[in-house]
């Protein structure tokens, strides 16, 4: 979803140059229709955003249950032995 985003933000971009660039020669203006493309840059943003956001919650929930995974789990029933216990290393 990033690299979509970024795709789309580049061809926002080389629209808005490309837009832009007859005003500063004095030419005539495009249609509008091409400045409608030019918001496809804004539009790339957000997709590139959005898939980072989601890849940061990807990776948090991969590292949670990773982290959980390594944690040693006793069998139902059994005790925790009085030598671990906090109150016994103080």
């Amino acid at each position: 979803m990033v690299r979509l985003g970024v795709i789309v933000f580049g061809v926002g971009a080389v629209a808005t140059l490309v837009t832009v660039a007859p005003l500063f020669l004095g030419l005539h203006p495009l249609p509008s229709a091409a400045y409608f493309v030019c918001m496809l840059m804004g539009v790339g943003f957000a997709l590139a955003a959005a898939g980072l956001v989601r890849s940061i919650g990807a990776q948090r929930r991969a590292a949670a249950l990773a982290s959980q995974d390594d944690r040693p789990s006793r069998p139902a029933g059994q005790a925790e032995s009085p030598s671990a216990s906090p109150s016994a290393l103080s």
